[in-house]
């Protein structure tokens, strides 16, 4: 496929070239390059621009010039990546962005560079087309998304006046599928924890201690165990007490939802079949039912072939997938005093309980999800599926708390996409879509 490289193209590809790899102090000028960039874009589009310091990356601000009576439209993105390791399954260099096959590829290509750059665009084209914006328009954008975001909190605490809005615009989550519009309105919340299993106070011999001392790897595989029953529910206590039930329209509209077939699920993951809580689709698993996940385990000898020792400790990572109304600190203290209770004999658990983030609802029939919703249908031609995304960002809920203000979850990425991952990319025609979708949607709340 050929591909005409436009001035928005080219935009595109000189911001996905700097490697703003927020978690590697070696990157940090980099991300600090890559804010001074986007400083200058949005200067020669017109608007007010500021870059704020904060203690570690900087924060990107910038208006056009507000007008009383107008709405205020605050638009969030981030301009930090993922690390790109493993970069040997790459297929082209990360930071130097390809056209293959009508997809843009190159580590922040979807995430969340292109989506971030198709409502600047979009602005831009606005600008330009028309001399102004119909709205008070705020562009907040991070450099520390990919790493929890830790600096931006106090930066919304201490700016909340200048960041007054009425809604807030962001793409930083995805489309069900190809050519099918995605607006969500919820997001799970996350809270983590990592538990060590220790038993002897040095790695033993298993013929001469075992049987006769507890195996902490033995004990870690048991815990893990302990936190489902046999059919798949969650097994620790009032795990599920707060769960915001499922509406009944929910179920009817996801039913009907593309891609979220058995054979799709099979398709997109290469597993050999489901799984998952009884009584519920994937999509009701994914988007409105909390999990417990284990993330990683191990313990004892993992080299080549046999060592007979009984280990000293062994440890697995724990992360639990929240919904609307289970509070993260809740839900920590009884993921603590299930594992607590349900430790085996000979051996002790300690629990570090890591980050955490609130779930996120809001009403997508508001008036200003009717926008959403209209500018979406009227850039990609079809009506939008309404989703509760199974990802988590937990700055949406700071941004809800801080700001008094919902957000319009705009996805542009599709399944295929591989964020975070090797080989991530982007649709051209998602691209196109978002910038001519960024302007409808500031005509559409305009309106409201």
């Amino acid at each position: 496929m050929d591909v005409v490289m436009t001035k928005q193209l080219e935009d595109l590809f000189e911001f996905l070239r700097f490697p703003s790899i927020s978690t590697a102090s070696e990157h940090a000028g980099d991300v600090r390059a890559c804010a001074e960039w986007l400083v200058n874009k949005l200067e020669g589009m017109g608007l007010t621009v500021e870059l704020h310091e904060t203690p570690k990356h900087p924060v990107v601000v910038a208006k056009n010039k507000h007008i009383d009576g107008r709405k205020n439209v605050l638009i969030y993105g981030h301009y930090d990546v993922q690390p790109v390791d493993p970069v040997e399954l790459w297929d082209s260099a990360p930071f130097e962005p390809e056209i293959r096959d009508g997809r843009i590829w190159g580590r922040g290509s979807t995430d969340n560079k292109g989506q971030m750059m198709a409502h600047v665009l979009g602005v831009e084209q606005m600008i330009q087309e028309k001399g102004e914006l119909p709205v008070n328009l705020t562009f907040l954008f991070e450099g520390e998304e990919e790493i929890g975001s830790p600096s931006l909190v106090p930066f919304l605490e201490a700016n909340k006046e200048n960041l007054k809005c009425d809604i807030i615009a962001v793409s930083d989550t995805g489309m069900v599928a190809k050519g099918v519009p995605t607006m969500g309105y919820g997001l799970r919340g996350i809270t983590c924890c990592e538990v060590t299993v220790k038993g002897p106070s040095g790695d033993m011999h298993s013929g001469v201690y075992g049987g006769a001392i507890a195996n902490p790897a033995t004990a870690v595989a048991r815990l893990v165990a302990s936190l489902h029953d046999d059919e798949g529910n969650i097994a620790i206590e009032g795990f599920y007490d707060d769960v915001k039930p499922l509406e009944n329209w929910e179920r009817e509209m996801w039913a009907q939802v593309p891609g979220m077939s058995k054979a799709d699920m099979l398709e997109n993951t290469g597993s050999p079949d489901l799984y998952g809580e009884p009584g519920y689709s994937s999509a009701e698993r994914l988007w409105a039912r909390p999990t417990a996940e284990v993330n990683g385990i191990g313990g004892g000898y993992q080299g080549e072939g046999s060592k007979t020792v009984l280990p000293s400790e062994a440890m697995a990572k724990f992360s639990f997938r929240l919904v609307p109304n289970q509070d993260p600190k809740d839900i920590s203290d009884k993921v603590v005093k299930h594992l607590e209770k349900h430790t085996p004999a000979g051996v002790t658990v300690e629990v570090e309980v890591g980050h955490d983030g609130k779930p996120y609802y809001s009403d997508p029939n508001s008036v200003f999800g009717q926008a959403g919703q209209v500018a979406l249908e009227k850039a990609f031609g079809k009506k939008p599926v309404l989703i509760r995304e199974g990802g988590s960002i937990p700055i949406i809920k700071d941004m809800q708390d801080i700001l008094g203000a919902d957000s319009l979850l705009l996805g542009l990425a599709l399944p295929d996409c591989q964020i975070h991952a090797p080989n991530e990319n982007y649709y051209i025609e998602n691209f196109e879509g978002g910038i001519k979708m960024s302007q409808i949607l500031l005509e559409e709340l305009a309106k409201v």
